[in-house]
C-alpha cells in the first residue's frame, strides 16, 4: 500500500534494503558541494552525478529501485566512468531503467545478497532550494521488504 507521509522529512528505514545516495560534480568538483548544515549544493546548469549504493542481506526477486528527483533538475542515461576503483560484481547490476521526468528507476528480477551501485546523471535547470525525496528499493511483490534513504536539501545557484 502507499501512502502519502504526513512530514516531507523522512528518515533513513532498512527493512531489508541500505539505500545510500551521494552527488558528485562530473566535470568540475566546485559544482557539488556538501554544506556544513548537510544540505547539498549545485552549480546551475551544470551536470551531476548521481551514486546510489544499495545492500542487501538476502536474496531478493523483483526489485525497483527508484530514485525522486528534486524539482528543477532533469535525469539522463548517462553513467559517467568513475575514477576510482569498483568492484567487477556491482557494474551493470540492473535489467532495465526508466528516466522520466519526475524519478529515475531501475528493476532486477533476482538480486543476490551484497551491495549494488547504480549511477545516472541530472542537470540542475534552475535556481532555488528544493526537497531531495528518499531513494527507495523495495520487493515489487513483497511490500513489506524495502528501504530508503534519509529526505535532503538542495540549493541550486
Amino acid at each position: 500500500m502507499n501512502y502519502a507521509p504526513s512530514s516531507l522529512q523522512l528518515n533513513y528505514v532498512n527493512y531489508g534494503f541500505k539505500i545510500e545516495g551521494t552527488y558528485t560534480a562530473i566535470d568540475d568538483p566546485s559544482h557539488v558541494q556538501k554544506q556544513s548544515d548537510g544540505a547539498w549544493k549545485f552549480k546551475l546548469q551544470k551536470k551531476i552525478r548521481v551514486i546510489l549504493t544499495m545492500a542487501t542481506t538476502q536474496q531478493q526477486y523483483h526489485i525497483a529501485l527508484v530514485d525522486y528527483l528534486p524539482a528543477n533538475l532533469t535525469s539522463s542515461k548517462r553513467n559517467y566512468h568513475y575514477d576510482e576503483y569498483r568492484p567487477r560484481s556491482t557494474i551493470g547490476w540492473t535489467e532495465h531503467e526508466n528516466f522520466r521526468d519526475e524519478r529515475a528507476e531501475a528493476f532486477r528480477s533476482l538480486l543476490w545478497s551484497g551491495v549494488y551501485e547504480w549511477s545516472y546523471a541530472m542537470r540542475a535547470t534552475f535556481a532555488g532550494t528544493f526537497i531531495i525525496l528518499p531513494a527507495k528499493a523495495e520487493e515489487m511483490y513483497s511490500l513489506e521488504n524495502f528501504g530508503r534513504c534519509a529526505t535532503e536539501k538542495v540549493i541550486i545557484e
